[in-house]
């Protein structure tokens, strides 16, 4: 049996990779849980997704700072300003779809078969990008909207947030480097959304659950750190047109957990 502090940094380590990497770090946390045994407390759990909050907001921090100036002075026609609208646009169908998902279908969509059909679901997805041709660095309403979508639907477990809006982006035509941008920058309100939502869901249950404070930072920095990495790794392979080779990981993997699951493991 693992110790505390291997678990964190065991648990940080899936978090900071699987959150930013196209594989799910919701399904791969699950695995983590079904087949090691590790067991992630809702307090853990809303700490890890604040460190990856944290990870997205300080790697785009110019970003940032240049959309807020344009809220603050409602500056909606430079680049950062007609940025707002479209992240407005495509949040709200990330939203309808994250709390129809907690109120009917979270628990039952769990199970290791599942997961596993998602995560061949959306290995396709990731692959079919490499067909995805270059036309305009200009996102339209429609285009937002289909990319929330496809956000939304990226909190099924197997499902990957940055895979499923990358790769729409791309199939839309969305230039490489703005389809990795808006992709990631459209996560920071989501995460937030997602942190609020699981805070209440499990308000009652945000307690230690047994983990040290120390442990809790080691787990967190863990995931900070390679979350970090993960995303300058995403951003290359975004811009070098090989994004696509993550498919072959989740569909293996995905094969794997069907097989396990129909035989009973």
């Amino acid at each position: 049996m693992l110790d505390q502090l291997a678990t964190t940094v065991i648990l940080g380590l899936i978090q900071g990779l699987a959150e930013w990497l196209p594989i799910s770090s919701t399904a791969h946390l699950r695995i983590a849980e079904h087949y090691l045994g590790l067991k992630v407390t809702p307090f853990f759990n809303l700490i890890l997704h604040l460190g990856t909050l944290i990870v997205v907001v300080f790697y785009f921090r110019t970003d940032v700072k240049n959309i807020l100036t344009a809220l603050v002075h409602l500056d909606f026609k430079t680049e950062y300003g007609k940025m707002i609208p479209l992240i407005v646009v495509a949040t709200i169908p990330t939203g309808v779809i994250g709390i129809l998902y907690v109120e009917y279908l979270e628990d039952m969509l769990l199970q290791m078969l599942v997961i596993g059909i998602t995560f061949i679901v959306g290995a396709t997805l990731v692959y079919s990008s490499h067909y995805g041709k270059e036309k305009t660095d200009t996102i339209t309403y429609p285009m937002a909207m289909i990319i929330g979508i496809a956000q939304g639907l990226a909190i099924f477990p197997g499902l990957s947030r940055s895979g499923a809006t990358i790769s729409t982006s791309l199939l839309l035509g969305v230039k490489r480097q703005k389809a990795f941008k808006f992709s990631f920058l459209l996560s920071i309100p989501a995460i937030i959304g997602d942190t609020v939502v699981e805070g209440y869901k499990d308000r009652g249950q945000l307690a230690l659950s047994g983990i040290s404070s120390i442990d809790v930072l080691v787990g967190v920095v863990v995931a900070m750190i390679v979350g970090y990495i993960a995303i300058r790794i995403v951003s290359k392979l975004v811009v070098s047109n090989k994004f696509y080779y993550f498919a072959i990981y989740t569909w293996i993997l995905g094969i794997i957990l069907i097989v396990l699951a129909l035989t009973g493991h």
